[in-house]
C-alpha cells in the first residue's frame, strides 16, 4: 500500500515538473531577447548591420551578428543551435541543403539580394566573347544551375531540353557554340580568379565584399523571386516570438527606406517594391 502510494506520488510529482517545464520553456520562448544571427561577407551580413539590428534593437533585442565566408557553415551552426537565424541563401539552396545534409531548417521571410554578374576585367560586354573563354562561376550545384541559365539566356549556351534549371550541370550543356571552358570554384573566391580568366560569374554578395560594384558588372541577372534570399530558423522556431519579430522587422517601413537608400539595384520581395 506504501509502495503504491509512493508510486503515485512519484508520477504526481512528475507530472507537475513536466507541466512547469512546459510552461517554463514557452516563457522562455517569450522571454528571449538576445538573438545570434549569422550571414555572409557583403551584401548580407551589411543589411543586417544597418537594417535589421536597429530595428530589433528598439524592439528590446540585444543581437550579434556572426560573419562566414562559405555556404556551408551558416546552415551547419543553425542547425547545431549556435545561431538563431541566418540570412544568406536563397530558398532553392535551403531546401536542398536541409535535404542532403537532413537539417529541419525552414524559410522565415524573404528579403533582398544583390543580383548574380558575370564580371569581367578583359571584356566589356558577352558580344566580345570569344572561343575557348574561361569562365568562373560557384561549384555549389544550385547556383552552378543559376549560372547557367544566366549563360543560357544570353545565347551562349543552350541547356538540354527537359533538363529542371534549377538542377542544372555542366553535363546538361546541350550546346556550347564558343567552346567555353566553365571552372567550378567556391562563391568565395570567384571575384579573385578575374585576373585569371575571361570572366567570373560571381554571387552578389561576394562581388559587393570584394569591392565590385553592381553596375560594373558586364550583365545582371534578372533574379527571379525563388532566388530571393530568406532568413532561416529551424521549423520549431518558426513561430517562436522573436522569430515573428525579426519577420516583422524585414517587412517594416523603416527597413524597405534603408534598403531604398543604401542597397539600390537589389532584387527584392514584393513587400520592399
Amino acid at each position: 500500500m506504501k509502495t503504491a502510494l509512493l508510486r503515485r506520488s512519484v508520477l504526481a510529482l512528475s507530472l507537475v515538473a513536466l507541466s512547469f517545464g512546459g510552461l517554463s520553456l514557452a516563457q522562455a520562448q517569450e522571454a528571449k531577447k538576445n538573438l545570434v544571427i549569422g550571414g555572409t561577407a557583403g551584401s548580407n551580413i551589411d543589411q543586417l548591420k544597418v537594417g535589421i539590428v536597429p530595428i530589433l534593437e528598439k524592439k528590446g533585442y540585444k543581437v550579434k551578428l556572426v560573419e562566414f565566408n562559405d555556404y556551408v557553415q551558416p546552415n551547419l551552426a543553425l542547425a547545431q543551435g549556435s545561431l538563431d537565424a541566418n540570412f544568406f541563401q536563397h530558398q532553392v539552396y535551403l531546401k536542398k541543403f536541409s535535404a542532403d545534409q537532413k537539417l529541419d531548417l525552414a524559410e522565415l521571410v524573404q528579403g533582398p539580394i544583390a543580383p548574380l554578374g558575370v564580371y569581367s576585367t578583359k571584356r566589356k560586354t558577352l558580344a566580345e566573347v570569344k572561343e575557348g573563354d574561361r569562365f568562373t562561376l560557384p561549384n555549389d550545384p544550385s547556383n552552378l544551375a543559376r549560372a547557367l541559365v544566366l549563360l543560357e539566356q544570353n545565347k551562349l549556351i543552350t541547356i538540354k531540353p527537359g533538363v529542371d534549371a534549377l538542377r542544372a550541370s555542366e553535363k546538361d550543356v546541350a550546346e556550347n557554340p564558343k567552346k567555353l571552358k566553365f571552372i567550378p570554384l567556391e562563391a568565395a573566391q570567384l571575384p579573385r580568379s578575374l585576373g585569371d580568366t575571361e570572366y567570373a560569374i560571381v554571387n552578389g554578395n561576394f562581388a559587393i565584399s570584394s569591392g565590385l560594384k553592381l553596375n560594373e558588372a558586364v550583365v545582371l541577372e534578372k533574379t527571379p523571386d525563388y532566388y530571393l534570399n530568406v532568413v532561416a530558423v529551424k521549423s520549431a522556431d518558426r513561430n517562436a516570438p522573436w522569430a515573428k519579430d525579426i519577420a516583422e522587422a524585414y517587412r517594416s517601413k523603416e527597413f524597405k527606406a534603408v534598403v531604398d537608400s543604401k542597397f539600390q539595384g537589389y532584387a527584392k520581395p514584393s513587400f520592399l517594391q
